[in-house]
């Protein structure tokens, strides 16, 4: 399994969720794992992905899921699990 970490965050507003799940949908990616929260009006949310059957690799997933997320006011990145992983390890 390919996993994919997405992670958004912005100011919390209608179709931020929609925008994301339906961009993955598009391109095959499932959705594994999803958590989202809003504090003081400020929304974030990570999403844990596969990206096996996945129409497009991941640099040109990651360019075009920051692209949606500029379009919307958000900060949305994506990177390999594993990537994730050892950049957050103690």
């Amino acid at each position: 399994m390919k996993k994919l970490v997405i992670t958004v965050i912005g100011a919390d507003q209608v179709g931020i969720i929609a925008a994301v799940s339906r961009y993955l949908a598009d391109e095959n990616i499932n959705i594994l794992n999803i958590s989202q929260t809003i504090t003081d009006g400020i929304f974030s949310m990570v999403l844990m992905c596969d990206m096996e059957k996945s129409v497009s690799p991941v640099n040109q997933v990651q360019d075009s899921i920051s692209q949606i997320g500029q379009k919307i006011g958000v900060d949305i990145r994506a990177q390999l699990a594993d990537i994730f992983y050892a950049m957050h390890r103690i």
